[in-house]
């Protein structure tokens, strides 16, 4: 699947794999985060609520690292290979979002 993004003009198609895969994990993170949000409201202990935020968490870095993974995999290197240094960039100025 192909979307535009808002912000920007690029796109990227995406294997049916990949997108399949990318939505399943989005949407166990979903669902961790209304059952946090439900430990919240019905009052649970902290410390339960900040190990299941820890595991939400975990999880979207886990996401994170598969798209980043697979940008690498495809626009990154389609892009060098094709003589688009801004590319590299790019992919430099996202790390550093990724390292604060």
């Amino acid at each position: 699947m192909s979307e535009k993004c808002e912000c920007c003009s690029k796109t990227k198609q995406r294997s049916d794999e990949e997108y399949k895969s990318l939505l399943n994990r989005l949407s166990r993170i979903e669902g961790q985060i209304r059952g946090i949000k439900g430990m919240v409201e019905s009052d649970a202990y902290c410390i339960d609520i900040i190990t299941q935020a820890a595991a939400a968490s975990a999880a979207m870095n886990s996401f994170t690292k598969e798209l980043l993974s697979n940008h690498i995999k495809t626009c990154v290197k389609d892009d060098i290979r094709a003589g688009n240094d801004e590319t590299i960039d790019e992919l430099l100025k996202t790390l550093q979002k990724l390292m604060r």
